[in-house]
């Protein structure tokens, strides 16, 4: 699919959407480079939550874990403080860098009748990348929430232009989170 500027956003018609939110997780935050803009990073990816949450669509998270900073059950592993994840909402735990890999997620998405995918999260040249490619190849339409995403490098601009920009060329729609509507945003 190409990339189309025109293609239609998530609405409240759409039950085929899921918004998920990759690796927000405490240890993240806690690193030496911090998060590049975590504010604006955290305050896009809850109002989309909310929206998700008014709207009926599912929201997923998805954890890291492993042996380093991500220590599945510690407290760096948990979920970043503003994320409060209802019973609703689904928790994927991973070990690889996609969220597809060695996880229920496909499944889930396949048993929900979900064929569209909002993605937000951490880090982005990391999970982000490799579950937008993973997602892509297995035919799903995915939308990269270009101001919901983030990471912890010293060129982390950079590196979010870049990929959005690699992602985009791929086939990822990209959207500012102003830009999402769930419902009646």
């Amino acid at each position: 699919m190409d990339n189309q500027v025109d293609a239609p956003l998530p609405s409240d018609r759409d039950a085929d959407v899921a918004l998920l939110v990759i690796d927000v997780q405490q240890g993240l935050f806690n690193k030496s480079t911090p998060i590049y803009n975590a504010q604006g990073l955290l305050d896009n990816i809850t109002d989309l939550v909310e929206c998700a949450h008014r709207a009926g669509v599912p929201v997923v998270y998805v954890q890291h874990a492993n042996q380093g900073s991500l220590v599945e059950g510690t407290q760096d592993w948990q979920l970043h403080p503003r994320l409060h994840p209802l019973d609703t909402d689904w928790v994927i735990h991973k070990r690889h860098g996609s969220a597809f890999q060695a996880t229920p997620l496909k499944a889930r998405l396949e048993a929900g009748g979900i064929t569209r995918l909002v993605v937000t999260g951490l880090v982005t040249h990391g999970c982000v990348r490799a579950t937008c490619l993973d997602a892509r190849k297995l035919g799903y339409q995915v939308v990269l929430v270009k101001d919901g995403h983030s990471n912890f490098h010293k060129q982390a601009a950079q590196l979010i232009e870049e990929w959005n920009h690699k992602l985009g060329e791929g086939g990822v729609e990209l959207r500012a989170a102003q830009e999402i509507r769930f419902g009646d945003r």
